[in-house]
């Protein structure tokens, strides 16, 4: 026999799937704009973590690689690439409908581990290594030709003084190097997006030489679309007024804006800390991890003020902006945590350890 529901019911039914349909998410509002990202490790892409994917699958629309397909992981010996967990990452994110990122081609740090030697440990000559550039990049973009957007090609090339940074790239080929990278992956996919990426974006003389290389490589004819702006901040830096400084010196040089790494530290850091170094380690001390049990009520309203600051900035300029992309889906990922300090948890993601959506997410749905 078919029973028959009561109109009571069937209104509150009806009120519950409406509700549930028009539940605001970060790639419904901010993603009418831009795209929306999170970097995924390997623990994702390969089925050990269903709550972070669910996470992905509502809220963002594109994804990059955290690390598997640097250097050092995708190419562990000259003549043998890992494909593995870059084609799971490629896969996983196409076969859910995000626009993936590759990162990254030529980095100082995490590189293949052979690149800058011969089989001696000698120095390899400035050809050898424009060769072994070309073949690593040439290889690594054509195999994922036509299914990745585009490339951060060079990763980090310039000091926070401005200076260029004497990485083994720079060293040996010289400064053309940048010029070479972005070249040789055009050539693997003709329609990838090329970008350059860089941490500490709001130091004026980084801002400066950032400038001059893009004019360069526009005024040669080499193909850059975007610059990539990591927004790794903290509770009191950067400055926002030069933050937003280098923001609008980008924009009139005609490349789009993407922030390519986003969090928030919360923790307190040495004074002699800089930007997103890696390299950087530093002793545990008390003092330096003050929220051993949890975010304070005060410390919740400065990371709720600071992440509102900087999207008010990206709301402002949100027509020039391709991308925006955290570092990560919840806190308990996060390179924070031990970084640069040992034994320390942080807190800089717009989702908890419990997986759970922080309040300041949906005043940043409002802003846009």
């Amino acid at each position: 026999m078919i029973r028959k529901i009561s109109f009571t019911v069937l209104a509150a039914l009806t009120m519950l799937t409406t509700a549930c349909a028009q539940e605001p998410t970060l790639k419904g509002t901010l993603g009418k704009h831009f795209l929306v990202g999170a970097a995924v490790d390997t623990s994702l892409t390969n089925g050990h973590d269903a709550r972070s994917a669910d996470i992905l699958r509502t809220h963002f629309n594109s994804i990059v690689a955290e690390n598997c397909m640097k250097g050092e992981n995708i190419h562990p010996e000259v003549n043998r690439y890992d494909w593995s967990d870059a084609d799971k990452t490629v896969e996983w994110g196409l076969r859910n409908g995000q626009t993936v990122i590759g990162h990254c081609l030529v980095w100082h740090s995490q590189p293949p581990k052979w690149m800058f030697t011969d089989e001696k440990g000698d120095t390899v000559s400035r050809e050898c290594l424009i060769g072994r550039m070309y073949s690593h990049i040439m290889n690594v973009v054509s195999r994922y030709k036509g299914k990745i957007l585009g490339w951060d090609v060079v990763n980090e090339a310039v000091n926070d003084d401005g200076t260029m940074r004497q990485s083994p790239y720079y060293k040996i080929i010289g400064p053309e190097y940048i010029e070479l990278a972005f070249r040789f992956a055009h050539e693997a996919d003709p329609n990838a997006e090329l970008y350059l990426n860089d941490y500490s974006m709001s130091k004026p003389g980084k801002r400066e030489t950032y400038c001059r290389i893009i004019k360069e490589l526009k005024a040669k004819g080499v193909r850059i679309d975007a610059i990539g702006l990591q927004s790794h901040h903290g509770y009191n830096f950067p400055d926002w007024a030069e933050f937003e400084k280098s923001i609008d010196a980008f924009s009139k040089l005609g490349v789009k804006l993407q922030f390519t790494e986003v969090d928030m530290n919360m923790l307190p850091n040495p004074d002699s800390f800089s930007g997103a170094e890696v390299s950087q380690h530093f002793n545990y001390d008390e003092a330096l991890n003050p929220y051993r049990n949890g975010m304070t009520k005060k410390g919740i309203k400065l990371f709720n003020e600071r992440y509102l600051e900087f999207f008010r900035i990206i709301e402002r300029h949100k027509a020039d902006i391709r991308r925006v992309t955290f570092w990560g889906v919840t806190d308990n990922q996060s390179w924070l945590n031990g970084w640069p300090v040992p034994g320390r948890y942080n807190y800089p993601l717009l989702f908890d350890r419990d997986y759970k959506a922080k309040p300041v997410m949906y005043d940043i749905m409002k802003l846009f």
